[in-house]
């Protein structure tokens, strides 16, 4: 066995859903892997926790560690190895030319490695690990805001191979003037529009690629009665002939012709007026697909647009404008800080206006003052007795 044979594979459904396994060199499936993987089918987690188990595995081979003799301290040891700055020998045979894990990436692989022996454990392989990652503790404040009935919960699970410290580090926004600057660049009536629904939306890539016509309410009191502004829809759908795919899963349904549900989004006049320019000018009359986004040129001209192409295009565009590498999270980084301190603060409006899981995570990423405001420089000067 050559340490590094395992691989990822995916797996096309005659639906056009997709999948992904860890198979064999010979092409065999690996058991356990594939029955832990399957729990998340039909997520975006399957994927992210296929390739991150894959390495794992190959650790495994490489230490020659079966499954059922694996030890916490054997997976404490492992993500160290995987997070560590300085490479050491462990980390040359299964990794070579890879970077270490970051913090988020750390955090992921330490809930795929809980979650694969937990599941191992309840199979009845490794129970003793199993009881060694199935702890508890008592929730906080923060635990308690954040969760559902928070007030009647007395315990809650945590990982030990979590990284310990701080969690989030603050987020990469765009340059001052980006925006402007990037839309005196572009050309096309379709990348302007990207721009500008990226900047007044918030909207992730793949919600904004994934985008149907139908999903489009951009008039005052649209026939979903569901919002009185115009807005959209963002509505997950795994079979997007571009593979684009909304992170949030809210229900959504369509009743004759008129779309309900999903993570309802307000619309700008900006974004308004950029869609009506880009229909009226470059979107192709016999598109029968009904994407929102479509290819320009090219062999597949008039095809639904991958998030692929988009990233390309805003990085082609950042470097023309001088702003070097423009990613297009980052529009979402700005959005959110900026309503947040439009709204004195308010993480609810925050969490609203960027779809949001939760007003903690609004809180932990971008909660924070500016150092330059007159009100946190006064209260300096007060405790520093310099007060006026």
């Amino acid at each position: 066995m050559v340490v590094g044979d395992l691989r990822v594979q995916q797996i096309e459904r005659k639906d056009g859903r997709r999948s992904w396994t860890i198979v064999w060199p010979e092409g065999r499936v690996h058991t356990e892997a594939d029955r832990f993987l399957r729990v998340h089918d039909g997520s975006g987690t399957q994927r992210t926790y296929a390739y991150l188990l894959v390495d794992h595995l190959r650790w495994l081979e490489r230490e020659c560690l079966a499954l059922d003799a694996v030890q916490l301290r054997d997976l404490e040891r492992y993500m160290g190895i995987v997070g560590a700055e300085v490479r050491m020998p462990l980390g040359e045979p299964w990794r070579v030319g890879k970077r270490p894990y970051g913090r988020a990436a750390l955090s992921t692989a330490a809930a795929c490695r809980k979650g694969f022996y937990l599941h191992q454990s309840s199979l009845g392989i490794n129970d003793e690990l199993g009881k060694k990652l199935d702890r508890s503790r008592l929730p906080s404040r923060v635990d308690r805001r954040r969760s559902f009935l928070g007030h009647v919960k007395n315990a809650l699970h945590t990982n030990p191979l979590a990284p310990k410290g701080p969690h989030r580090r603050h987020p990469k926004m765009l340059p001052d003037g980006a925006r402007e600057r990037l839309l005196a660049t572009v050309n096309a009536a379709r990348d302007r529009l990207v721009v500008t629904w990226l900047a007044d939306g918030g909207l992730r890539i793949g919600e904004l690629c994934g985008l149907h016509l139908v999903d489009l309410h951009l008039r005052e009191n649209a026939a979903c009665n569901e919002c009185r502004t115009p807005h959209v829809h963002i509505c997950h759908r795994p079979v997007n002939p571009n593979r684009a795919e909304a992170k949030t899963k809210h229900p959504w349904q369509m009743e004759h012709g008129t779309i309900t549900g999903g993570l309802i989004k307000r619309v700008s006049p900006a974004m308004v007026h950029s869609y009506f320019e880009y229909v009226t000018t470059e979107y192709p009359r016999g598109a029968g697909h009904g994407m929102l986004l479509v290819q320009l040129h090219g062999a597949d001209a008039g095809q639904p647009w991958a998030p692929v192409g988009a990233r390309r295009m805003l990085g082609r565009a950042g470097k023309r404008a001088g702003l070097g590498l423009v990613k297009p999270h980052a529009f979402r980084h700005t959005f959110t800080s900026a309503v947040l301190d439009a709204a004195d603060g308010n993480l609810l409006i925050a969490r609203d206006a960027g779809g949001w899981a939760s007003a903690a995570m609004v809180d932990e990423v971008y909660g924070h003052v500016d150092v330059h405001d007159p009100v946190f420089d006064a209260a300096l000067r007060t405790v520093w007795g310099e007060a006026k």
